[in-house]
């Protein structure tokens, strides 16, 4: 297991749409063993695949409380198959956009389909947290980040402030 540096905005690659895996082998377990690690590393609950740099249907998600026993999640071609018109409103942050954080209403539940490490196809519902962490992965292998749902001139000031930390960093 390794720890992988985190693909920061205003990268490109967090704006490409990610390609689903054809079959689940074992360099699909070493990614999500990486993947977990590099979550907790962080520290986060979720991360897309593609915010390390590999633009592919995975995300890993871990909504257990502190001090709970860690539970990760790995989803695999996840799919949202259908949405709640009950709406809920939670404080995002994003591991790719450190320190900011701002207030985004999506569907309260959701029915996602997808493959567990195990190969096999796996429908659950999800709600609260884990159903808006999920949500906010998915989006990130659809090239949408949480800032696209916030106001245009707060997401502009946003990306200037990356884009100018990102100069000052290369």
């Amino acid at each position: 297991m390794t720890i992988k540096p985190l693909i920061i905005l205003p990268d490109p690659v967090l704006r490409q749409v990610s390609a689903p895996f054809e079959t689940i082998d074992d360099s699909v377990h070493a990614l999500s063993s990486d993947m977990i690690e590099t979550m907790y590393d962080a520290p986060g609950i979720g991360l897309a695949a593609v915010q390390i740099g590999i633009p592919r249907r995975m995300l890993v998600i871990d909504v257990s409380k502190e001090d709970e026993e860690k539970a990760p999640q790995v989803f695999i071609n996840p799919e949202i198959l259908q949405s709640s018109d009950e709406r809920s409103v939670y404080e995002e942050g994003c591991l790719s956009i450190p320190d900011y954080y701002a207030e985004v209403e999506r569907p309260a539940r959701i029915t996602v389909k997808y493959l567990g490490l195990d190969g096999k196809e796996h429908i659950d519902d999800a709600e609260g947290l884990l159903a808006t962490c999920l949500q906010h992965e998915i989006d990130h292998l659809n090239g949408v980040l949480f800032i696209d749902y916030i106001s245009r001139l707060k997401r502009e000031m946003v990306i200037r402030k990356f884009t100018k930390a990102s100069k000052i960093r290369a």
